[in-house]
């Protein structure tokens, strides 16, 4: 048997490869995946005990040189047979092996020992197109995510109810142990809670993760006042924490479009209103849009092209406060179109009695 076939490797492989080989494999065939299946509980002796061979400098390098193993491969039986983890003895780098690999495969998503918190679940992100109005008034938008979700076969335990046996890993023992040294170690069995019975197997449904992937359509709220790249926090709606931890936020960005008319700056509106010449020199209450209907706006006598007017409170509401920002109306004078001599004529008298040099103050 060929160590590096085992793990589906090449000769020459990196440790980095070795690791990533051996966990992709134990995922897959762990006894905790496949409850009741010995082929499988043999795949697996034969993955671990080529992983404890090559992931070891010194055993690797005389299984390369001479084509022999330390010792027995005693694991390599059908089920357990002949590998008691509970009386033997690890060596310090077996006894990494069990702490960190076998503690990946089983726990992989859960906090720290001790924190008595399951994991969060992420968060999901997804962009809504809005047009201007839309994000003046504020909307609804659903939005379709792919997302983990509680498994509906075990409840998000991540584990299913099953025939009391004997813990296949410390063989009823209920204990662990390791050396480091001339040190020997024994520590409860994580597996069956020091028990050394099972009565609980990996989920099949899930792999022993508690969650599934759903599609689901979820209903975004879009406040009024909704400005481009903002983002709307859905609680909840993100993926669930694995084995019934709770569950991420879902971020929606919203890509508001430009309007041919209104310009904003923070929770300010800017506009263009068109003035008549004789508005501008006379004065006159006009009209101008806004997101929210018409408003009323007084031009003073002597306006001048560009003048600029505020009006308060008319502007777009803050997504937080909801409190209005201004809307700042720039004066653009338009003329008139010239039909008729009276017209002319009128205008050339208004050019004599306001002789005026207008452009006075441009430096020559």
């Amino acid at each position: 048997m060929d160590l590096y076939d085992v793990l589906g490797l090449k000769r020459g492989a990196s440790s980095g490869e070795i690791k990533r080989a051996y966990r992709h494999l134990a995922r897959r065939f762990h006894p905790d995946i496949n409850p009741g299946d010995r082929a499988a509980e043999a795949r697996f002796s034969q993955i671990l005990f080529a992983y404890e061979t090559l992931g070891d400098d010194d055993r690797r390098r005389r299984y390369d040189q001479t084509g022999t193993i330390d010792r027995p491969p005693v694991a390599m039986s059908f089920g357990f047979e002949g590998f008691d983890f509970s009386v033997e003895v690890a060596t310090s780098h077996e006894a990494s092996t069990f702490g960190d690999l076998f503690g990946d495969v089983l726990q992989r998503g859960e906090t720290p020992a001790g924190s008595g918190q399951a994991a969060r679940g992420s968060d999901l992100h997804a962009t809504v197109s809005l047009s201007f109005l839309e994000a003046m008034h504020g909307t609804e938008r659903h939005v379709t995510v792919t997302r983990f979700e509680a498994c509906r076969t075990c409840g998000g335990v991540g584990a299913v109810p099953t025939p009391d046996a004997r813990c296949a890993y410390c063989r009823g023992a209920g204990a662990l142990r390791s050396s480091r040294g001339h040190m020997v170690f024994a520590k409860p069995c994580v597996h069956c809670g020091g028990t050394g019975r099972q009565q609980r197997a990996a989920c099949r449904t899930c792999g022993g993760q508690g969650v599934e992937a759903r599609v689901e359509s979820v209903a975004v709220p879009v406040p009024a006042g909704a400005h481009d790249g903002m983002h709307v926090r859905v609680p909840g709606k993100g993926h669930s924490g694995p084995r019934q931890g709770p569950a991420g936020d879902l971020y929606v960005r919203a890509d508001v479009a430009a309007h041919p008319v209104f310009r904003r700056d923070g929770d300010d509106l800017h506009v263009s209103g068109p003035v008549a010449v004789h508005e501008a020199a006379l004065g006159a209450r006009i009209e101008i849009p806004t997101p929210f209907g018409a408003a009323r706006l007084r031009v003073p006598p002597g306006t001048q092209s560009g003048q600029r007017f505020r009006l308060r409170n008319r502007g777009a509401p803050s997504p937080r406060t909801g409190a209005r920002g201004d809307l700042v109306a720039e004066a653009r004078i338009v003329l008139p179109g010239i039909v008729d001599e009276r017209s002319k004529e009128l205008l050339r008298e208004f050019g004599r009695i306001n002789n005026e040099d207008v452009r006075k103050d441009l430096p020559l």
